[in-house]
């Protein structure tokens, strides 16, 4: 039994997934995850012919082969349940067939996120509470809730029928964002095949304890993205939640996509924290502590990096990213 190291290849969908794989393996990785739908385009799938062709499934599934590269996740990560006509609705639709598309292709974990409804029922954007200590946002939790609940309900009961496991991601500007609150909400649905997909990243600029989250959550967690946080110098006069972003860049081709005509903003040159490669955040002990930690839950995990370091061109950020976590593994 040994994890499987591989990572997500929304990093690089600049090149065919022939090439995408080759990366992979030059970088010493075993494993691939694909974007299926959801906030980003999806290259290196063709879902459409996928979902209606076995042969085409076959064909596919036979380059991951002839690269030595397990197929190791889909991606589907959007909002759901966002009220905005030009997400909420492609984003469930993505969903529904990444989870069957997962199915077809034997692939046991899609990786997605919980969402966020509105505030109310005739919210027009989504709305994300972060501190409820006012009674107003308990109240929008409630709604929240009604809403959230019934809709995993039906997608934990599609998971189990075509034998594949959801492991949402714990991102903020989603209602479940922590371990405690996925934990709540687990058991408010009687969750079966609904899990968590452990990105320590998004809980490090919380400050979170990602080892004991991961022990915490144990068998909850059904995947693992490794991908690191550095808190930055500008946290002292900003915080975690600064909101002094910049709009998205003039220029379509250097944007990234959040959503149908909707777009990630610039980030402040002095940010309170960013993404960074893996073992810049954190050292190689510490990934070797949370692989073990890992490992621990599941032998066998898939655990994908998960490259958004923007100091590095994309190769040389995932090959430094698989250096430490090889190194880590190593040292367990």
């Amino acid at each position: 039994m040994a994890l499987t190291l591989g990572a997500y290849t929304a990093c690089l969908h600049d090149r065919p997934l022939a090439d995408a794989l080759d990366v992979l393996k030059e970088a010493g990785l075993t494993g691939a995850e694909i974007n299926v739908g959801g906030f980003i385009p999806s290259p290196h799938a063709p879902v459409d012919a996928l979902l209606a062709s076995q042969a085409a499934r076959d064909e596919y599934l036979g380059l991951f082969d002839e690269k030595g590269i397990k197929l190791a996740g889909l991606t589907a990560s959007g909002n759901s349940l966002n009220p905005l006509p030009d997400i909420g609705p492609r984003h469930h639709y993505d969903l529904k067939r990444g989870i069957e598309l997962a199915g077809k292709l034997g692939v046991e974990e899609l990786v997605c996120m919980s969402g966020a409804p509105g505030s109310d029922p005739d919210a027009k954007y989504p709305s994300w509470v972060v501190n409820p200590w006012d009674g107003v946002y308990g109240e929008i939790l409630d709604y929240q809730h009604s809403v959230l609940d019934p809709y995993w309900r039906e997608m934990d009961q599609r998971a189990q029928d075509n034998n594949v496991k959801l492991a949402i991601e714990l991102h903020p500007h989603n209602t479940i964002f922590t371990p405690v609150g996925f934990m709540d909400f687990a058991d408010r649905i009687d969750a079966k095949n609904v899990g968590v997909n452990m990105d320590p990243s998004h809980l490090m600029w919380q400050q979170m304890d990602s080892i004991e989250a991961t022990r915490y959550l144990s068998d909850k967690v059904f995947h693992v993205h490794a991908k690191d946080t550095k808190i930055e110098p500008g946290v002292g006069i900003r915080g975690v939640l600064d909101t002094s972003h910049g709009r998205p860049p003039a220029d379509e081709s250097k944007r990234y996509p959040s959503g149908m005509n909707h777009w990630c903003q610039v980030w402040p040159e002095d940010p309170a924290w960013r993404f960074v490669h893996v073992g810049s955040g954190h050292d190689q002990a510490w990934w070797t502590e949370f692989l073990r930690a890992v490992y621990e839950i599941n032998p066998n995990m898939n655990v994908n990096i998960e490259h958004e370091d923007g100091k590095f061109d994309n190769v040389t950020g995932l090959k430094l990213g698989a250096d430490t976590l090889i190194a880590a593994e190593a040292a367990m």
